[in-house]
């Protein structure tokens, strides 16, 4: 008989259509809708025969809490949603892996999707799935250009916090990030202070954010300085580019100082510099940036421009729930380090 009316619960599951409700485990269950949610939430005042009664179908209806209606009724779901860049690169899932960590230290989950060609539509299906699920606020970790542009397009009912570097807040989106045209400032400025006036840049890809205001800190310092600028190269931000650029610069002579966009690409640079026999500090002086944690282990140990992940983690979710609560926020970039190791030095004299 237990059979029977199990395949006749799961057959009326089935053509119905319809998604097991609280009441419906309530009813088969025998016990009212309280006492269903006090086992659900393991309340207090219920039997264990009664919390065994309810978990039994609870498990035989398929039921599953639907926490965005449970969101509609006390306004809070302690869920946000991040949309971010699916590179693999180092600023951006070290990026995520802090607002995830700093959402779970504020008593949120993060409920994430990654996209490697965020178009308009899958932006706006993304950002109305988040709030079907009744998530309270939004990041978006947008390092590269396409990416901040379409986030800004869309409108949503709830806050939004982007993590754009260089870009500004508008009506429904509220910009924060690190302040890494300084950060390339300190990097440039380092090396005026030790004597170079022939400082070059690798850059990173002008797709990205990151890349487009770390050249414009290297441009400004040095018009700060009235140091005419040399010609830019431009990686990828991988360690090949900066290895066959690094090839082509000692071919065709090389500045006494450079400021590499990225620690990857740097390594890169030091390995053709390595291979054809040129000394870093003595001929060339690098500066880096993120101090990435292969930075000190390098020889020489690179100096460079460290990025505090965690402080922009948690920064985002304090500015994000502030304006969950109507707060106003500061918005001030955090700021950047640089850390001096042995990589650069005062320039050579000339014979």
């Amino acid at each position: 008989m237990a059979s029977a009316t199990t395949a006749q619960r799961t057959e009326g599951r089935v053509t119905s259509g319809r998604r097991p409700s609280l009441k419906d485990v309530a009813r088969e269950a025998g016990v009212s809708y309280q006492t269903v949610s006090r086992v659900i939430n393991n309340g207090p005042r219920v039997s264990v025969a009664t919390r065994d009664r309810v978990l039994a179908v609870i498990a035989e209806l398929g039921y599953r809490r639907n926490d965005a209606a449970r969101a509609l009724v006390t306004s809070r779901s302690h869920a946000i949603g991040v949309i971010a860049d699916a590179s693999p690169r180092y600023g951006p899932v070290s990026t995520l892996a802090a607002v995830e960590s700093a959402a779970r230290d504020a008593g949120y989950t993060a409920l994430v999707a990654t996209m490697s060609n965020p178009d308009l539509p899958t932006v706006v299906g993304t950002l109305r799935s988040f709030m079907e699920r009744g998530v309270e606020g939004i990041v978006v970790i947008a390092p590269r250009v396409p990416m901040a542009h379409v986030a800004q397009a869309v409108s949503a009912t709830i806050p939004i916090v982007m993590l754009a570097p260089g870009e500004v807040s508008q009506r429904g989106i509220t910009v924060f990030a690190e302040d890494q045209e300084l950060g390339a400032r300190l990097a440039t400025r380092h090396l005026v202070h030790l004597g170079h006036r022939e400082i070059a840049h690798l850059a990173g890809s002008q797709e990205w954010l990151d890349g487009q205001v770390r050249l414009r800190g290297w441009q400004a310092e040095l018009a700060a300085h009235k140091i005419p600028a040399v010609a830019v190269q431009y990686g990828d931000w991988s360690g090949d580019s900066a290895y066959r650029i690094g090839q082509k610069m000692v071919a065709d002579g090389l500045p006494s100082s450079i400021f590499v966009a990225s620690d990857l690409m740097a390594l890169g640079f030091m390995r053709a510099l390595y291979e054809n026999g040129v000394s870093v500090p003595r001929d060339i002086s690098i500066v880096g940036f993120d101090d990435n944690e292969f930075a000190p282990q390098v020889h020489p140990p690179l100096t460079t421009v460290r990025q505090s992940f965690a402080t922009v983690g948690a920064r985002c979710m304090e500015i994000l729930l502030g304006l969950i609560a109507g707060d106003e926020v500061d918005t001030t970039p955090a700021m950047p380090e640089l850390v001096v190791r042995k990589s650069a030095s005062s320039p050579r004299p000339h014979a």
